[in-house]
């Protein structure tokens, strides 16, 4: 039984292997070189607006035409179908709980300028099932957004496989996952996941303000306590929780990638550490 193999290569074999670059490819996949000598705040979103890049509010639906959030690109609610399909229809109905909508209205207001779309996959008690977040999850990766936020989790274990393989996709595809931690001390996913942006809270006013976090699986925090919200009906709440930390990221890394959407997930995840409150912001 043979289930591990070495994965060393006999030079006498012609041909290269598998995933490995050609000599004469080197040119074909030069990089531009026009990083600054420091990465500054400055650099990475001084005077963006958030215009150019799409984000995802993955939720429970986004209150289109809230003062607070304005006009979205799309708005979609999922389903499966009798054949484990994913069935992504028109949303008629809108947020159904005032939890996406004030992800939405945090967005919004840190990049005014960025396009938001809702993919409704929660309920009106918050809740919703594995299949129908793993289903939205897949549509909106391939839409091609440019960030998706996640302020949910599961604690299954049977669905971490899958969102696993989910996360890694949304990655090489150039789409960042912003994903909440769990507000107890729980396991869950997909924030654990190295290929997303796992946020938990800060209780700074400042919603610029974010830490990169020395001691992961959280990497980084985004202001989370006493935010007032955008909610349904047009109303305004305070609300805390690592759920209004994450679009704070969201919005953040909108804004640098309106102004360099060049850059890969990983990059990006750079830029926040070395722009991070307590690593260089501000400087």
């Amino acid at each position: 039984m043979q289930d591990v193999s070495a994965h060393g290569w006999d030079a006498g074999q012609a041909a290269l292997p598998a995933w490995s670059l050609p000599k004469d490819a080197v040119d074909r996949i030069a990089l531009p070189g026009d990083w600054p000598e420091r990465v500054t705040r400055e650099w990475a979103l001084g005077g963006s607006t958030g215009k150019g890049a799409r984000v995802c509010i993955l939720d429970s639906g986004v209150e289109a035409g809230h003062p607070r959030v304005g006009d979205l690109e799309s708005a979609v609610v999922i389903s499966i179908g009798e054949n484990e399909e994913v069935i992504a229809e028109e949303d008629t109905e809108g947020d159904v709980s005032g939890h996406g909508t004030a992800c939405a209205g945090i967005v919004r207001t840190l990049a005014p300028e960025c396009s938001i779309s809702s993919v409704r996959v929660l309920g009106s008690t918050f809740t919703g099932s594995g299949s129908i977040l793993l289903g939205g999850l897949r549509y909106a990766v391939e839409q091609g957004f440019d960030v998706i936020n996640m302020s949910l989790s599961t604690t299954k274990k049977p669905f971490a496989s899958v969102l696993h393989e989910l996360a890694d996709n949304a990655y090489f595809k150039r789409t960042v996952l912003v994903a909440s931690a769990h507000n107890m001390p729980v396991e869950s996913y997909p924030w654990r996941f190295s290929s997303v942006i796992s946020v938990g809270s800060h209780e700074e006013d400042d919603s610029l303000a974010f830490f990169a976090n020395p001691n992961p699986p959280v990497e980084f925090f985004g202001r989370g306590v006493n935010v007032e919200v955008p909610w349904l009906g047009g109303r305004s709440l305070k609300v805390s929780g690592n759920s209004f930390a994450t679009p704070h990221l969201s919005a953040i890394c909108a804004l640098i990638l309106a102004k360099h959407p060049e850059l890969t997930p990983f990059q990006l995840k750079s830029v926040l550490y070395l722009t991070a409150t307590n690593v260089g912001g501000g400087k």
